[in-house]
């Protein structure tokens, strides 16, 4: 068994890439020797900011043999008489074999002429010499760039190349019009830690790494201060950064997010810890972090890990010489120092006055070109909002709250303070608000009307910033869908796919009984009143637009069978789907009720005889809204008891479906439609059966009105024409 190692060094490559690429390699390579019956024994992609590679162990030298049967002409064309023709001949020649190795054999379509070739496996090292610049060539990202003179494109340009199989040098060579890279065993070590033995390589190489054989791969490059293992650095990087915070007195502050960046940028990390000066601690711990972390890539301490209050220190890692961590140090303090004046000058600039001042400059922020300013946004933001209290009957002080956390939400966004850092909106107004006396939950208000800000972020925990976020967001959708500029494939500019999942997932977390139907009809009625030229269709594809993100979300994020969701949503069920809309707490509690007797049998009980009761009641016309049996049928035309004992059942049924309607306590619900299962099997296939198309129209009408009451009580909790028997 063989080793193989493939090495791109590159000029230094976006953080973002080097992640990407290394999870694309994990993919892409596995799959490619699969497909050229390469077995091997482990796959490693490893990853720095100058460096891709990928160690294959445990290859075979040479492909297997293997036999591949092929077809080819009817026998009828290949031989006349039991003699070849030469269609025969012909067939036999570009196989490689002799006419006695083909055999005739009877198919669907006739005989045939088969041949069993044997191919002999192809040699690793040649496949492999193939396959290497097609790993390369689909590799995808953002900003791919041409250098040189040619066509290849990369993140950055590519500077050497190692393929080695064992400890052979596999010939193979990238052209970028008149620039070319060609293999050795020669890697870069790290640019100002390592000493080459050997000549230093040529166009932003240090060279100088020999690599003897394929799997002495990543211990060369750690002799070399490098470490090629990702995952390696990332655990080095959080040890070193919490052992530097804890001598420091305090807790590091580390994301995710900040983490997985950081290991892209260094390739030998070395924590080195700066300091900034007191007095800008008087800095909201926001200002200080987004500073330290966004711009800079440094890691904040904290006094406790339950508290965001800040020590005046930071922690970079370096990626250069430890020897001199108190110059890299003092450089970082100099620039953080810079950015953090610059914030306290914006601050104490921004408090001069209150935050209401800073509406007036609303007026010349434009919120997009069509829709006018921000201040005008805000305008509308507020009749929404008033609009969502009024639904929620929302009296007295709350609703005083809501109208002036409505009013100010955006005033943050002309303070010098969020001109210079924008990720700060919402965080400022909260601080800001309460510098100016606002009460807090006005201020707190502002910061959580832009919750959640993504995927998996926190939303609104306070009734105020519920309701202003989702005015906001309302009025962000009903606009932008106003000017006829809906999403279409991945192009969402808006984000309106994200807000839509934003007003859905605050309306479930929060509870609150908001008529989602009604309110886009207000809102999008006060829109058409100052926009006469909006299109008719405007609220009709608001409402599939919505019906579609509750669909998304019921299925991705509350695991919900996509049939179940259609029993819930309705499939071109009008009645339904403005059901939904009126009451998205309803929807989702049947949706997830559904999905509990699915997976406990309970709903197996039921399906039978509900869904073939749905399906012949569609031949009938009765309205499916109907509940009482005493107005939709008439016991006078009842010829078999099975009929009677039906309508009793139904008559029965009907306090037990308005009282689980009411509460909806849709397990009463199966329960009755359990207890009525038997007498429906009944009417259907027992001694007393019936025939529901009966030749008389007037009694099969009167057993489909029956059919068509079962089927409407059972609608209260889902559709079950839409449910797939399991």
């Amino acid at each position: 068994m063989a080793n193989f190692l493939l090495e791109l060094g590159t000029e230094e490559l976006p953080a973002s890439f080097v992640r990407g690429s290394a999870e694309q390699w994990q993919r892409l390579v596995p799959a490619s020797l699969a497909e050229q019956s390469l077995t091997n024994d482990s796959i490693n992609v490893y990853a720095t900011p100058r460096r891709l590679a990928v160690l294959v162990k445990g290859l075979p030298v040479q492909q297997l043999d293997r036999e591949e049967e092929v077809k080819g002409p009817p026998a009828s064309s290949a031989f006349k008489d039991g003699k070849p023709t030469k269609a025969a001949e012909g067939f036999a020649k570009k196989q490689g074999v002799e006419i006695d190795a083909l055999e005739v054999r009877a198919t669907d379509k006739g005989d045939f002429v088969f041949v069993l070739k044997k191919i002999p496996g192809r040699m690793s090292a040649d496949i492999l010499t193939e396959l290497v610049p097609q790993w390369i060539n689909k590799l995808e990202g953002k900003r791919f760039m041409r250098w040189a003179d040619g066509d290849l494109k990369f993140p950055r340009p590519i500077r050497s190349m190692v393929a080695l199989f064992d400890d052979t040098v596999l010939p193979i060579t990238l052209v970028s019009g008149s620039d070319t890279v060609k293999s050795a065993r020669i890697s870069q070590g790290h640019r100002v830690l390592y000493t080459p033995p050997t000549p230093p390589l040529g166009k932003g190489g240090t060279g100088g790494v020999s690599i003897p054989q394929a799997e002495d791969y990543v211990e060369c490059l750690r002799a070399a201060c490098v470490e090629v293992d990702r995952t390696q650095r990332k655990t080095q990087i959080k040890a070193q950064v919490e052992a530097a915070a804890t001598k420091q007195g305090g807790y590091a502050d580390i994301t995710e997010d900040l983490l997985e960046e950081v290991t892209d940028l260094v390739e030998w990390p070395n924590a080195v810890v700066g300091k900034f000066d007191d007095e800008f601690l008087i800095l909201p711990p926001e200002v200080i972090t987004t500073i330290i972390v966004t711009n800079q890539r440094y890691f904040p301490i904290l006094k406790s890990p339950d508290y965001p209050e800040l020590l005046p220190y930071f922690i970079t890692i370096s990626n250069g010489d430890p020897a001199k961590a108190a110059i890299i140090a003092a450089g970082n303090e100099r620039v953080v120092r810079a950015r953090l004046a610059d914030g306290q000058f914006f601050y104490k600039a921004d408090l001069v006055k209150p935050l209401e001042d800073y509406l007036p400059k609303l007026e010349k922020v434009t919120f997009q070109e069509d829709l006018g300013t921000v201040r005008a946004k805000v305008d509308r933001l507020c009749k929404i909002a008033s609009l969502i209290a009024n639904q929620l009957q929302i009296t007295g002080e709350e609703q005083a709250y809501i109208a002036r956390a409505a009013l100010l939400c955006k005033a943050d966004l002309v303070t010098q303070m969020v001109y210079e850092l924008p990720e700060m909106q919402g965080i400022m107004g909260q601080k800001y608000a309460l510098a100016s006396g606002e009460p807090e939950a006005v201020a707190t208000a502002i910061f959580e009307h832009y919750l959640p800000k993504g995927a998996g972020d926190n939303l609104p925990q306070t009734l105020t910033g519920q309701v202003v976020g989702i005015a906001d967001k309302l009025d962000t959708l009903v606009s932008i869908f106003g000017l006829g500029m809906l999403p279409t494939g991945s192009s969402d500019p808006f984000a309106l796919r994200r807000a839509a999942n934003a007003i859905t997932n605050i309306i479930w977390a929060a509870q609150l009984p908001i008529n989602l139907h009604q309110l886009l009809a207000e809102v999008v009625a006060e829109f058409t009143a100052v926009r006469p030229e909006t299109s008719a269709e405007l609220l009709d594809q608001l409402y599939e637009f919505f019906l579609q993100r509750i669909r998304t979300l019921l299925q991705e994020e509350k695991n919900v069978d996509y049939d179940l969701v259609n029993a819930v949503l309705g499939e071109n069920d009008p009645e339904y789907t403005e059901r939904a809309l009126r009451d998205l707490l309803d929807a989702l509690e049947r949706a997830l009720f559904l999905q509990q007797i699915r997976n406990n049998q309970t709903l197996d009980l039921i399906y039978e005889t509900v869904n073939r009761s749905t399906r012949l009641a569609a031949q009938g016309d009765l309205d499916k809204i109907e509940l009482e049996p005493k107005t939709a049928v008439k016991p006078e035309l009842f010829q078999k008891s099975s009929e009677q004992a039906f309508y009793d059942a139904v008559v029965q049924l009907v306090p037990q479906t308005l009282l689980s309607k009411q509460t909806r306590n849709y397990q009463q619900l199966v329960d009755s439609l359990t207890e009525i299962a038997p007498t429906v099997s009944n009417f259907f296939d027992g001694p007393e059966s019936v025939l529901v198309m009966d030749s008389d129209p007037e009694i099969k009408q009167n057993r489909l009105n029956l059919l068509g009451l079962l089927r409407n009580h059972a609608r209260v909790l889902a559709d079950f024409g839409a449910i797939v028997k399991g």
